[in-house]
């Protein structure tokens, strides 16, 4: 099978095409990516030398990125996105092009040269919005609250379209907050084990309350793959793990871990349009697909950490004043 991975040099990604050569004994993936915010050549880099991995420096924004490589192709599997939130309040148009128009003109390519590929768009829970009470399930009205989520919404929409309008073999996962090897250091927990390791304040927005379901890279990985073989066209599959967390508890966990005192938690104002709690129901690929999470919150961070405690000339050029930095919504 040969698979184009599309955002392959950044978090999920990179995991994802490790995972997919540590299951699969007969693969060929093609990695294309734009070398942006979050991508990392370094993630990838024992690869290079595998007949059966290629890169391709492109942006999914460019029609012709695609259209040269899809004709060949059975899978395309999209994790090429804008992804942060704080960004995408601070300069909205760099999301609506990647997010939107990219997931667009991979559709197109889809439609007029190979409409047999199984495409798989890998979204995220923040297109529901946040919930007080309860979870999240496919068939559930969407509410994004910033540019990001509305981003990845419309995305969606355009998905699910052209499977109906053109009968194109297209699927959508939805993940709760991912964490593991290889994050960016702007995200909470690689940030909170960098800032904790330097002795640095560890900020918080709010209060603190806001709570996340976490789920570890690896089981997203497999879902996403059971997707890919397995799942249905036109289909939606959350994917979650059951580990709801506040922030405020996630990050005093971390230090915990890492031996340092509550004293470097600080306590920032809080971001625009910051949804309360994400949860998600994933009923669905579990009954349908057999997929579980085989790895429970706090082992699963443990092992995080010490990747991150063993890595450090992996994370010390992405370490940046800006990448580290509270509150980069208010700036710019």
């Amino acid at each position: 099978m040969r698979i184009i991975v599309a955002g392959g040099l950044g978090f999920i990604g990179t995991n994802f095409i490790r995972h997919l050569f540590s299951e699969e004994a007969d693969v060929k993936i093609v990695n294309i990516d734009k070398m942006g915010v979050g991508s990392n050549p370094k993630n990838l880099e024992d690869l290079k030398k595998q007949a059966n991995y290629s890169f391709v420096e492109g942006d999914i924004s460019d029609p012709s990125v695609i259209n040269n490589l899809i004709q060949e192709a059975d899978a395309i599997v999209n994790f090429a996105a804008e992804t942060h939130v704080d960004r995408s309040i601070k300069n909205p148009q760099i999301f609506i092009q990647s997010n939107i128009l990219g997931v667009f003109n991979i559709l197109e390519s889809i439609r007029k040269h190979n409409r047999s590929i199984n495409f798989v768009q890998v979204s995220t829970d923040e297109v529901y919005g946040e919930i007080e009470e309860g979870s999240f399930h496919e068939f559930d009205r969407l509410n994004p609250s910033n540019p990001y989520s509305a981003s990845k919404a419309a995305a969606d929409m355009l998905c699910l379209a052209y499977h109906r309008t053109y009968g194109l073999d297209v699927k959508i996962t939805r993940c709760t907050n991912n964490f593991g090897p290889y994050q960016f250091p702007e995200k909470l927990i690689p940030k909170t084990i960098i800032r904790a390791l330097r002795n640095l304040q560890v900020p918080i927005y709010g209060t603190g309350a806001n709570i996340r379901d976490w789920i570890y890279v690896l089981d997203h990985c497999e879902a996403i793959r059971l997707v890919l073989e397995k799942g249905r066209a036109g289909e939606i599959y959350n994917v979650s793990s059951g580990n709801e967390v506040s922030n405020l508890e996630v990050v005093k966990e971390i230090l915990q871990h890492l031996g340092k005192n509550e004293d470097l938690i600080s306590f920032v104002e809080d971001r625009p349009g910051h949804d309360r709690r994400y949860s998600l129901d994933s009923s669905k690929i579990r009954s349908e697909l057999g997929w579980r999470p085989k790895y429970d919150f706090s082992s699963a961070l443990k092992k995080t950490i010490e990747w991150y405690l063993e890595n450090e000339s992996w994370w010390r050029p992405l370490a940046t004043r800006e990448v580290l930095h509270s509150t980069p919504w208010r700036h710019g």
